[in-house]
């Protein structure tokens, strides 16, 4: 790990005052910030419409586990049965939506970072030729 922190020090030698406060803003997030992260941008209203839908189907599976248990026909269970199961199903492709966003916005994140330091580079590399 210090050679990782001897790197990143190593850049922001090489960055302007300005370049630096924007290479810190580009660090990684922990979970909170990640998770936050998807309610941000252009997409934002989507995620908040999903999870709304998620919270119903949410909703409608404790209903359904409810309904399985108190039905004695075995029909009825299987009806019920096959809602649990579509409505965990829809549950989890949510999650993974979200999860898929917050890694999409981590990998962002590191190209703006790479690019960043590729124009620093370039600069440097410019003012020495």
């Amino acid at each position: 790990m210090s050679t990782l922190e001897d790197i990143d020090k190593l850049i922001k030698e090489t960055l302007t005052e300005e370049e630096s406060k924007f290479y810190d803003e580009l660090d990684e997030q922990g979970l909170w910030g990640s998770v936050k992260s998807i309610f941000e941008g252009k997409l934002g209203w989507l995620a908040v419409i999903m999870n709304i839908v998620n919270l119903v189907a949410f909703g409608v599976l404790v209903y359904c586990i409810v309904q399985f248990f108190t039905v004695t026909e075995t029909n009825e269970m299987l009806k019920w049965g096959l809602g649990i199961l579509i409505c965990s199903m829809f549950n989890a492709m949510i999650k993974l939506y979200a999860w898929m966003q917050m890694d999409k916005r981590a990998i962002l994140r590191e190209m703006k970072r790479l690019e960043l330091q590729i124009s620093s580079l370039s600069g440097k590399v410019n003012e020495h030729s």
